[in-house]
């Protein structure tokens, strides 16, 4: 690629923040409302028109499980947005915790709610653009665009929370891609399908390609529709006659790469029109629906892990492990959605969705603080999937009830290392931050022998 030269300018600089979060998907929403709850002067700065991220903009259509299938582990904020946005399903039983529907409409106005009474301020298509650091390891300034043109922002603490560790790549960050040859997860454009028959919908059989009796099966085996990838389907009723759909896999993309999320856009709004034909020759209850929305973001699993103080293993997962610096619990399974290579060669969904073994009620493991805490990077804290961990655990702690989770514990660390005098992330006591995510409603069981680590325990543990 060619390259320009920029011309030499000045910027308009806005430097009043003590934290700013970049990304206002679920980790940067909370991010932003604990860091305001504890007096930082605090912008969230979001590349599209609304908060949420997967859950409204991408339309996921549920959330994945807020319990240990035995009591609600997400707690805290993530209990607070999740009770909120429930409270607008009349459909939906006051109990439920587990794959509960989505009514992106108004999870969107939860999020503008909580984040605005936290404090925080909010701008809209504001694009992260660039970083600047300087020779000590501290982001000093970000660049973003918007309506306004380029502007320079400057906070003491930066949370990443683009999903894709954006902030600490360009700041120079350690950070890994996919598997040993760079293959990500596939990623899926979620779509919702209206005037469907309601009754016919909830009497009909499950359409989950779990379901030997689903549609979906007929559909792919019918060899009618080739634009059909695979059986991956899964769909929740998300109001009266309206059903979200998370379906298909679009494999090889790259969310970090412009093309390839454009070509991938595209590639889904064709295959919500299919799979809505399809449906509607293969299930009563679609005959006459239509597609209403699709996601104006791709559904993305996975892309950049920085590589933080501590990296989160399979061992530890499979342990059940507990960390002395613990900011949340996760219970979620590994759920790695199969390959376009495993697809070929047979392996079916029920396959990949069990190649490890799932908690039982009442399991969950621990995530250290240290896993948000970038190798490098002085005054950055990262939250959601892009966390430090194994590719493999990646696929356990990208989904949106451990986000909010790990987004609250970001935000208020932050708020804490703004107060400090040299704005350093690493080296906020653990023991505080694990205090105050308890007072305000946090999962976080007392350890046995529990004690206060010092930073210096921390650091000395990761060396």
């Amino acid at each position: 690629m060619h390259t320009y030269a920029l011309n030499a300018r000045q910027l308009p600089l806005d430097d009043g923040w003590d934290v700013i979060v970049a990304g206002g998907g679920p980790a940067g929403c909370t991010a932003a409302i604990a860091a305001a709850r504890e007096g930082a002067r605090t912008l969230l700065i979001e590349a599209t028109g609304s908060l949420g991220g997967s859950g409204t903009s991408a339309l996921v259509p549920a959330w994945c499980p807020f319990s240990d299938k035995e009591k609600i582990i997400y707690r805290g904020l993530a209990e607070k947005v999740f009770t909120a946005a429930k409270e607008g399903l009349d459909h939906v039983k006051p109990a439920a915790l587990d794959w509960v529907p989505i009514n992106a409409e108004r999870l969107k106005r939860v999020y503008d709610f909580l984040v605005a009474e936290s404090g925080a301020t909010v701008l809209f298509h504001t694009q992260l653009a660039s970083v600047e650091t300087d020779s000590r390891g501290a982001v000093t300034a970000l660049l973003v665009a918007n309506k306004a043109g380029l502007t320079a922002l400057r906070a003491k603490i930066y949370i990443d929370c683009t999903g894709d560790a954006d902030l600490c790549a360009w700041a120079g960050a350690e950070f890994h891609q996919g598997d040993d040859t760079g293959e990500t997860q596939a990623a899926t454009l979620c779509f919702t399908l209206a005037n469907v028959d309601s009754y016919a919908y909830q009497h009909g059989g499950d359409l989950g390609w779990w379901n030997p009796q689903s549609p979906i099966h007929a559909i792919v085996d019918s060899g009618l529709y080739p634009e059909i990838p695979d059986k991956h389907l899964c769909c929740n009723l998300v109001g009266p006659g309206v059903v979200g759909f998370n379906a298909g896999h679009l494999w090889g993309v790259d969310n970090t790469n412009p093309a390839s999320v454009s070509t991938a856009l595209a590639q889904g709004r064709r295959l919500a029109e299919t799979y809505c034909r399809a449906l509607a020759a293969h299930a009563p209850a679609f005959a006459n629906a239509f597609v209403a929305s699709t996601g104006s973001v791709l559904g993305i699993r996975e892309s950049r892990r920085i590589t933080g103080d501590y990296v989160l293993t399979l061992d530890d997962y499979l342990d059940r492990r507990s960390f002395p610096d613990e900011i949340c619990r996760n219970s979620y399974f590994i759920d790695l959605h199969q390959t376009k290579r495993e697809h070929k060669n047979k392996l079916d969904e029920v396959q990949a969705a069990t190649r490890f073994t799932h908690y039982t009620k009442g399991e969950s493991h621990g995530i250290p603080y240290r896993c948000l805490t970038p190798l490098g990077l002085r005054n950055v804290l990262v939250a959601g999937r892009s966390i430090s961990c194994e590719r493999i655990v990646q696929g356990s702690v990208r989904v949106m009830p451990v986000c909010l989770a790990m987004g609250e514990a970001a935000g208020l660390a932050a708020a804490l290392a703004a107060r400090a005098p040299d704005n350093d992330v690493h080296a906020v006591s653990t023991g505080t931050l694990r205090e105050r995510l308890r007072e305000h409603g946090a999962y976080l069981p007392t350890l046995e022998h529990e004690s206060t680590p010092t930073p210096a325990a921390v650091h000395l543990a990761t060396s």
